[in-house]
């Protein structure tokens, strides 16, 4: 799953944006308002962590403008006010939480796994056919046999996102944002390498689903028995 964090104290966001990377989410900071809102309006993350008090658009602009957008985006407000108005504003907003400064960072963590589900996710594992994603040991293993086997950050990635979107085609742009987010220095190559890497694995596993390519539009994951080899 991927964040952005809006945050401009800089050794925050940074402390922030580790602690959740360990916790195998996908971040992508931005230290000004207008970045944050640019990105943010992209409609690629599952949840926005937005400082009210920012340079350029404050956070409260920027949620507003998500809103607007009808961007399904998840919103936790991070600000040093801890007044009533600012939590009511934030709320009536639109934003799913709010967590003064200064906070625990496993509080936050905490609030994040809240709000995006992943916990039960963590215990049950993401599943697909016979596939099974572990969060807790990246890695991807047969549901029947037990077989399983490692995966890097990307590949995991890759597979959480097909796995959470079956039979659905995503086309290279769509992959792009959501692995690669506002890093995104990919190029095709760079994916196929990577699908293939991916395909070796799920083939390593005995798996019965796989990537299907679908020409000039993208790739798809589906069951083998639905006409994909």
């Amino acid at each position: 799953m991927r964040i952005l964090l809006v945050e401009d104290e800089y050794a925050l966001a940074e402390l922030v944006a580790e602690r959740l990377k360990k916790e195998r989410y996908a971040v992508d900071v931005c230290n000004d308002g207008e970045d944050g809102l640019y990105n943010a309006l992209t409609g690629i993350y599952d949840l926005l962590l937005l400082d009210i008090m920012l340079p350029g658009k404050d956070g409260i602009e920027i949620l507003r403008e998500v809103k607007k957008e009808g961007i399904s985006s998840k919103v936790i407000m991070l600000t040093a006010k801890g007044e009533l108005n600012d939590k009511l504003t934030g709320f009536r907003e639109g934003a799913n939480d709010y967590v003064p400064k200064p906070f625990h960072i496993d509080e936050l963590v905490a609030r994040v796994n809240a709000q995006l589900r992943i916990e039960q996710a963590v215990t049950e594992s993401l599943a697909f056919g016979n596939v099974e994603l572990d969060y807790k040991n990246p890695s991807v293993k047969n549901r029947d046999t037990g077989e399983s086997i490692a995966t890097n950050n990307k590949e995991f990635q890759l597979l959480e996102y097909f796995m959470m979107n079956p039979n659905q085609v995503l086309s290279k742009d769509m992959i792009f944002d959501r692995v690669w987010g506002m890093d995104n220095e990919a190029i095709s190559n760079n994916l196929e390498a990577y699908i293939s890497f991916v395909r070796k694995k799920l083939k390593a596993i005995d798996a019965t689903v796989s990537i299907k390519v679908i020409r000039n539009m993208g790739y798809k994951m589906e069951l083998k028995n639905e006409g994909t080899k």
